[in-house]
């Protein structure tokens, strides 16, 4: 299996964890009453569960993007050194932004999903 296709199973696997972390600490936050609901009566959302909720959505904005990348990618033959550091820098970066965001760092934060998406880039140059 190629770099790339680790790392974008990877990636789908830090998916998986995101959205079972939102949902366990909304679990904990709203009782598992509310969890297994139909959740009609809103709850006026954490900071905590808040941020967890833009991290994942913020995930979900690249990855299918990531995914069509890394798939054509492979499909093309462009794989490279280039393309083997992008999806390292995307995978890493979008797991060190879970807890950055979660812990409602600035700046760094930024910078941690800048790097991101520079491997993103770095991926999507290699199919022009």
């Amino acid at each position: 299996m190629s770099i790339e296709i680790t790392y974008l199973v990877w990636t789908l696997l830090l998916a998986v964890v995101q959205i079972f972390l939102t949902a366990a600490v909304k679990t904990s936050v709203f009782g598992l009453k509310w969890n297994m609901s139909a959740r009609d009566e809103p709850r006026e959302p954490t900071r905590l569960t808040s941020r967890l909720e833009r991290a994942q959505a913020n995930l979900f904005e690249t990855l299918p993007i990531f995914i069509g990348g890394v798939l054509v990618v492979q499909m093309m033959g462009a794989a490279d050194e280039r393309t083997a550091l992008g999806v390292q820098l995307y995978f890493w970066a979008r797991l060190i932004y879970v807890p950055l965001y979660a812990l409602g760092v600035p700046v760094i934060r930024t910078l941690v999903w800048a790097v991101g998406f520079a491997g993103l880039m770095m991926v999507l140059l290699a199919l022009i």
